[in-house]
């Protein structure tokens, strides 16, 4: 039950994506050869409007297949034959459909349970907080400039900026205040001395519900671009990194924690698990990396400041390249996840 739960948030994230690219491409007269779910052999399939539409025996990624896709067909219908701009709108649209999905999820969620506010439930005896005047109900607006809307930003704050001294604005009473805060090391790592809650929750209005389902969004998609800078940086170890074994195995284990609180929350802690993968997916896919959507963007890019296409034959074995460097993090990821679950 817990892998078929896990194989659902997988294909409901991918074909929305793919249906980006798929009505985009439709909408600009391109001509879609397969949209599929899944990679390998086919199962099942049939054809519609000269679109064969398949599920395939591996149970990871999709595609939306257009006619001249990786190559230089000039007949009517072919991608490459449709204006530079028209080919960035089918591009971008799978990871932007990726941040809708993000949204609409996030809608359901907070119009629910609400947002989580940055409250402070709780100030440490002695630490660097209370010395700072900071109190419990105060709530968080800003921290060194950068605005704070949901307590798991300030949470986030303090692991993408160790040690490092903070200017904490927040309302007090009605009325707003500054202080700086410069955290000390403990076992546990870098601490201001505040504690609050991801399950503190404040429901709103309708406008309201719509607005942090926005920030929502946003707090994942900077929660992935600032993780990628510890990436970069070394601070992420192959050990902290999932791919699809890993997140079948912890969709499968938020199913089963979640399944004595009722149906209701197993459904929203599913489609919070859902919200940070659609986000990652539609951010990781805009990376300017050959065979990714954002390569292809960055292809299109400068297609358009030169006025000319790159040579589609050399296009296509950079994006080849690229693939294959793709699969090989795949396989080691997905050897590192089995090992974490087995071993």
């Amino acid at each position: 039950m817990k892998i078929l739960i896990a194989l659902l948030v997988f294909s409901v994230i991918i074909i929305i994506h793919e249906l980006g690219h798929f009505l985009l491409a439709k909408m600009n007269g391109i001509t879609v050869l397969e949209f599929s779910l899944g990679m390998g052999p086919r199962l099942i399939g049939f054809e519609k409007g000269g679109t064969q539409y398949s599920l395939k025996l591996l149970p990871f990624g999709g595609s939306c297949m257009m006619l001249g896709e990786d190559g230089d067909e000039q007949e009517e219908g072919a991608f490459g034959t449709k204006s530079v701009w028209a080919r960035m709108s089918v591009i971008a649209a799978g990871p932007l459909f990726n941040f809708l999905l993000a949204f609409v999820l996030s809608v359901f969620i907070i119009g629910n349970i609400g947002y989580d506010p940055a409250v402070i439930l709780g100030v440490s005896e002695g630490m660097p907080a209370q010395e700072a005047g900071l109190r419990e109900g105060d709530l968080i607006t800003r921290m060194n400039g950068k605005k704070i809307r949901l307590y798991r930003e300030f949470s986030n704050y303090a692991l993408f900026h160790p040690g490092e001294p903070v200017v904490f604005e927040y309302v007090h009473d009605g009325k707003t205040y500054e202080t700086k805060v410069t955290p000390v090391l403990t076992e546990n790592g870098y601490k201001y001395g505040i504690s609050g809650s991801v399950n503190y929750r404040q429901r709103t209005n309708v406008i309201e519900t719509l607005k942090y389902s926005a920030y929502e969004v946003r707090y994942w998609i900077d929660t992935t671009l600032q993780s990628l800078k510890l990436l970069l940086k070394g601070g992420v170890e192959l050990d902290d990194m999932s791919g699809p074994v890993g997140v079948v195995d912890a969709i499968g284990d938020t199913y089963e924690e979640s399944k004595s609180e009722g149906t209701l929350y197993i459904w929203l802690n599913l489609m919070n698990i859902a919200i940070l993968l659609t986000a990652n997916l539609g951010v990781m896919n805009l990376l300017p990396i050959p065979a990714l959507d954002g390569g292809r963007l960055l292809f299109l890019i400068i297609e358009a400041i030169r006025r000319k296409r790159m040579e589609p034959e050399l296009e296509a074995k950079i994006h080849f390249t690229g693939l294959m460097l793709l699969m090989a993090l795949m396989v080691v990821v997905m050897f590192n996840d089995v090992k974490k679950i087995f071993f």
